[in-house]
């Protein structure tokens, strides 16, 4: 499971998320689809479970969905906000 850098501050809501990145002085915006995603992981849900509650809610293949989970995951550590 990812943790979140200790360095961020962040806010989530309806319309997505905001990160602020403070040492590297970066603003991280995510739509709504990444502030959901970011809400569940910061509130500890497992990827698996995220995936299969994005699946649901938008009816939609659960195989597309983890490929665009995991990729999203994946900027968010080349980003340095989500570390292994």
């Amino acid at each position: 499971m990812s943790s979140f850098a200790s360095h961020l501050r962040f806010i989530v809501n309806q319309d997505g998320a905001v990160i602020l990145d403070i040492p590297r002085n970066q603003m991280v915006t995510l739509n709504a689809t990444g502030g959901y995603i970011w809400d569940k992981l910061q509130r500890g849900k497992a990827v698996e479970e995220i995936v299969r509650e994005l699946s649901m809610e938008t009816n939609t293949d659960p195989h597309i969905v983890e490929r665009d989970v995991d990729a999203f995951l994946e900027q968010l550590m080349s980003k340095h906000l989500l570390h292994d």
